[in-house]
């Protein structure tokens, strides 16, 4: 049995439009990896606090990074987290206002942080932050120092606690008010990437990498 199959634990059933919630690896594994950007949660000094950070999923794990001298994670580190991902896919217009809503995916990840401390360990997981978003890219780089290794804090969270709530398709409105002249249906959004900005002090007979051209977000 693969882990795509797999069902996970769920903190709290929904209560409200609880056919949208998901609780299978596929779903949630494939928010995850949909886009690079999440938000984790956690307290610092008593109080709740949310930071916005680049995330990446290897297998069981996600995994997130930042400066060692970060409060955000030196808080997160071995305590209890909230890491959310969410995409907006369409703005939803209905025959009323009370439903408008939007299609969209999100996930919620709940558990422990966990620090990756031996730098083999830590060197692997950016190597596969960087390759998963611009393939064949960290061979091209200059290889990491022991001092820009020793600065980055690399923390994990395993995928065991979790659920996703997803949202597709036409508006849902009062039966009687499919007959008004009311225009409703479904304003896409696309996620998508521009023609690259190079750097003013690239060499001069440098080009972009043909990786960026497969950059897939969303």
């Amino acid at each position: 049995m693969t882990t795509d199959s797999l069902e996970i634990t769920p903190r709290t059933r929904l209560r409200r439009l609880h056919p949208r919630g998901h609780h299978d690896r596929a779903t949630i594994d494939a928010i995850l990896d949909a886009t690079p950007m999440c938000h984790v949660g956690y307290v610092i000094d008593g109080k709740p606090a949310v930071t916005p950070t680049f995330h990446w999923r290897r297998g069981d794990r996600v995994y997130w990074h930042g400066s060692s001298a970060s409060r955000a994670l030196r808080a997160a580190e071995g305590a209890e987290v909230c890491l959310t991902v969410s995409l907006l896919d369409g703005l939803v217009l209905a025959r009323s206002g009370f439903h408008h809503s939007a299609n969209y995916r999100s996930a919620m990840i709940f558990g422990r942080a966990e620090k990756v401390d031996d730098p083999g360990e830590k060197t692997a997981k950016l190597r596969d932050f960087i390759e998963g978003l611009y393939p064949g890219r960290w061979e091209e780089l200059r290889p990491m120092n022991a001092q820009e290794l020793k600065a980055t804090t690399v923390l994990s969270l395993p995928i065991e606690e979790a659920s996703a709530k997803v949202r597709t398709g036409p508006p849902i409105d009062d039966e009687a008010d499919y007959a008004l002249p009311i225009w409703a249906g479904v304003l896409p959004i696309r996620h998508a990437t521009d023609t690259p900005d190079s750097d003013p002090r690239n060499l001069a007979d440098l080009t972009p990498p043909s990786s960026l051209g497969t950059l897939q977000i969303g």
